[in-house]
């Protein structure tokens, strides 16, 4: 089987549902209570995009800041981000500035796609702090990706890791494209370079000669 791997890292502070997200995506099933992530966990799965096999590993990294020093070296080469909030503690969405800065210094790859998940929807309306409409609104502000999600309910659980490598597999073919067009297509200034090599090659022929070309 033919497939195409891409890297996903998982960012945000403690207990917003990053691990609980990535076990509903890999597994399918949601457990209740969930031991605080310790440095990373990894999980993989295979995706069908238009057509085409994708597959994710994904890095679920600790949130704490004793950690974070471990946690930056998965960040390298990462195709897709997840920068994931609980929609019911505040403070988690205003900690997400610190969260891209950390993603976009460390990843190293300028066509890192990312996407802003709000976690927990299957909290009661008077529970939420954050509202869907402040949290797409800074997403689309930093040119993000935004989507809230319930790891309990499987609710955009899927989408979140789909949508962002729809773009990450379209991204890869259009940098091929171009590489594609590069390679066919000479600069003038290459051209240039090689009529003058001919022309210099054949300075020292007698009037009236022809370069050895082929021989009939």
């Amino acid at each position: 089987m033919v497939f195409v791997t891409l890297k996903y890292i998982i960012i945000g502070d403690s207990e917003v549902g990053k691990s609980s997200l990535l076990l509903q995506f890999t597994e399918q099933h949601f457990q209740p209570v969930h031991d605080l992530t310790i440095g990373v966990e990894f999980g993989a799965k295979l995706i069908d995009i238009d057509g085409r096999k994708a597959k994710l590993e994904i890095w679920d990294t600790a949130g704490q800041e004793t950690f974070l020093s471990i946690t930056r070296s998965y960040y390298r080469g990462a195709d897709g981000a997840l920068l994931v909030y609980d929609i019911g503690r505040r403070e988690s969405f205003e900690h997400l500035p610190r969260w891209l800065h950390e993603c976009r210094q460390n990843c190293q790859n300028e066509q890192i796609e990312i996407m802003v998940v709000g976690m927990k929807t299957d909290i009661h309306d008077r529970e939420r702090q954050v509202t869907e409409a402040e949290g797409r609104a800074w997403a689309e502000y930093n040119g993000l990706f935004f989507i809230e999600a319930s790891a309990k309910t499987a609710t955009n659980v899927e989408q979140a890791f789909s949508q962002t490598a729809i773009s990450i597999l379209r991204n890869f073919d259009s940098q091929q494209m171009q590489q594609q067009l590069r390679a066919s297509y000479s600069s003038p200034r290459e051209k240039q370079a090689r009529a003058k090599f001919v022309l210099d090659g054949n300075a020292n022929l007698p009037i009236g000669s022809k370069p050895d070309c082929c021989v009939v």
